[in-house]
């Protein structure tokens, strides 16, 4: 069974990669997945004013849990195994440590939003990641490539 982290940051399009997730399970594909969603590091401003970096993992944790709510939904849904970890740090590099740490075998994410653009952490990942990155694009109606 392969192992698969989904990154998502709580927006519409990066459900685009848990949908491709949950069709490749259904096409037959053996998975458990991993969701995991990366806040940022905390601003000097933000550790002043806690003054307990506890404080702030706790509120990095349950943001990140609920921007992750949707993708579970989908996945538990669907009936698929699925572990949540929340991380902080540079996405681009704090997801590469996440495959690492979780053994997983693939990356399925979302492209960045701009149209026709990779997105900085997309790229980073398809540049580094030590296992294959499948990148789900927004679908492009027949349409819209006639411009």
């Amino acid at each position: 069974m392969l192992n698969i982290l989904i990154p998502v940051d709580g927006s519409s399009h990066a459900l685009l990669a848990v949908h491709h997730a949950v069709r490749l399970v259904h096409a037959g594909l053996k998975a458990r997945f991993v969701l995991a969603n990366v806040q940022e590091t905390a601003t000097l401003y933000e550790l002043v004013v806690a003054h307990d970096p506890e404080v702030l993992e706790r509120v990095n944790e349950s943001a990140g849990l609920d921007l992750m709510r949707p993708a579970m939904a989908l996945l538990e849904a669907a009936g698929l195994q699925v572990v949540q970890e929340v991380a902080t740090g540079d996405p681009a590099h704090t997801l590469i440590d996440i495959v690492e740490r979780h053994g997983c075998d693939a990356v399925i994410m979302a492209a960045g939003s701009g149209e026709g653009e990779l997105g900085s952490v997309p790229q980073h990942m398809v540049d580094h990641s030590p296992v294959p990155v499948t990148v789900v694009r927004e679908p492009v109606s027949l349409s819209d490539s006639d411009d």
